[in-house]
C-alpha cells in the first residue's frame, strides 16, 4: 500500500489580504492571506501524518532490514575515524599521563598508515557489521515500538500536540531501546572494541577466534565486562539521539515541508549524533577501558568497579582524560549518524513502495 503526500500552491493576487489556494491530494483549501501560515502548518502536520502512516505499513522484517542497513553502511563509511577514537580513548590505560599531551589525530592516522598498512583503518569492521546489523535493527524497530506503545499508555493520539509529551516518549523510548539492542548484541561489540585496538602485536586472529580465547581465558562473564558502563552510556545516548532528530525533524518539516528527505536527515543526524556523543562520551571511554581489562594477558588496571574506573581516570589524566579522543568522535558522529538515518528514512520509503503479496 502506497501512501501519498502530494501538496501544491497557488497564489492569486498580492498583498497580505489576498486571496490564496492551497490544494492536497485531499482537495482545494482556500484561506485569506492572514490565515496562509495556519494552513502552511496544516499542509506539514498532513505531510507529517502522511509519512508517519506511511512507515506504519512497513513489515517488522522490512523495518529491521532497513536498520540493520543503514547502522552497518554508517558504521564502515566511518571505520577509520571509530577505530582512531577507540585507540585515544585506551591510551591512557597503559601510558605516562605526561606522554599522552602530544597525542595527534594525523600522527595517529599516519603512524597507521605506516606501520600497519591503510586497509588498517578497517581492522575489526567485519565484526562491527557484524555486530552493527542486529543492533541498529533491533534498536530502530524497538525504538518504534516503544514509542507506539507508550503513546498509547499516556493516551496520546496525535502526536506534535503535546511537545512535552512527545519529547517525553521519545526519551525513553529511545533510552529503552538502546538497553534492549546493547544487552543483545554486547558480546560482539566487546570482541570490536579487543580487535580494533590491537596494533603491532596481534593477539585475537578473528571474530571467532576472539570469542573462544575470551570465553577460554576470562570465562563467559569476561564477554560482557564493561556491559554496566555500556547501558549507562547507551540508554541515555539513544535517548537523545533519537529525541533530538525526530524533534528537530518535525520541527524543520513544520517549517519547510517540501524540504528534501536526504538534505532533512542529514541535518538533523549531525545535531543528533554531536549532542548525544557530548553528553555520553566519558561513559563510553570508560566502557573501552573496562573491555580491553585482561586482553592479551595483560595485567588489570582498573579493580574498583565502573564508578573506581571513573575516579582512577580523573586523578591520573584530569577532567581532559574523560574526553579523551572526542575531536574524532565529533569528526566521525557528524556523518556517520546522518548517513545512518539518511539510509534508514531512504530504505523505509523504497521498501514501503514494495507491494506486499
Amino acid at each position: 500500500m502506497q501512501t501519498e503526500a502530494r501538496v501544491g500552491v497557488v497564489v492569486e493576487g498580492g498583498g497580505g489580504g489576498g486571496h490564496r489556494s492551497f490544494n492536497t491530494s485531499h482537495g482545494t483549501v482556500a484561506v485569506d492571506g492572514g490565515a496562509a501560515g495556519t494552513a502552511h502548518k496544516l499542509m506539514a502536520q498532513q505531510r507529517d501524518r502522511a509519512f508517519r502512516n506511511q512507515q506504519s505499513h512497513i513489515g517488522t522484517v522490512s523495518q529491521l532490514l532497513a536498520g540493520g542497513v543503514a547502522g552497518a553502511v554508517g558504521k564502515t563509511c566511518t571505520a577509520p575515524l571509530a577505530r582512531l577514537t577507540i585507540l585515544f580513548q585506551v591510551q591512557g590505560m597503559h601510558s605516562d599521563a605526561a606522554s599522552l599531551k602530544k597525542a595527534c589525530i594525523w600522527q595517529e592516522a599516519l603512524r597507521i598508515v605506516r606501520e600497519e598498512g591503510f586497509r588498517a583503518f578497517w581492522k575489526g569492521n567485519l565484526v562491527t557489521i557484524a555486530h552493527r546489523l542486529p543492533y541498529s535493527s533491533i534498536s530502530f524497530y524497538a525504538f518504534e515500538r516503544y514509542k507506539n506503545l507508550l503513546q498509547s499508555i499516556w493516551g496520546v493520539e496525535n502526536p506534535g500536540e503535546n511537545i512535552s509529551a512527545d519529547l517525553s516518549i521519545r526519551l525513553l523510548g529511545g533510552g529503552l531501546a538502546g538497553i534492549t539492542a546493547a544487552s543483545v548484541t554486547y558480546p560482539l561489540d566487546l570482541v570490536r572494541t579487543r580487535l580494533a585496538a590491537q596494533t603491532n602485536v596481534i593477539y585475537y586472529r578473528g571474530i571467532l577466534h576472539a570469542l573462544r580465547t575470551i570465553s577460554r581465558e576470562e570465562g563467559v562473564f569476561g564477554l560482557y565486562k564493561g556491559l554496566g558502563a555500556t547501558l549507562l552510556g547507551v540508554g541515555p545516548n539513544l535517548a537523545i539521539s533519537f529525541s533530538v532528530y525526530d524533534t528537530t525533524r518535525s520541527i524543520w518539516q513544520s517549517y519547510r515541508p517540501d524540504e528534501s528527505t536526504v538534505l532533512i536527515s542529514l541535518g538533523c543526524g549531525s545535531l543528533s549524533g554531536i549532542a548525544s556523543s557530548t553528553v555520553t562520551f566519558p561513559l563510553d571511554l570508560v566502557r573501552r577501558r573496562m573491555q580491553l581489562e585482561g586482553a592479551g594477558g595483560r595485567a588489570r588496571v582498573y579493580k574498583t568497579g565502573l564508578f573506581g574506573t571513573f575516579r582512577h581516570i580523573f586523578r591520573s589524566e584530569g577532567f581532559r582524560g574523560l574526553y579523551r579522543g572526542i575531536l574524532p568522535e565529533y569528526y566521525k558522529v557528524v556523518p556517520g549518524v546522518s548517513i545512518v538515518f539518511m539510509t534508514y528514512e531512504k530504505l523505509k520509503q523504497l521498501l514501503s513502495n514494495i507491494p506486499s503479496s
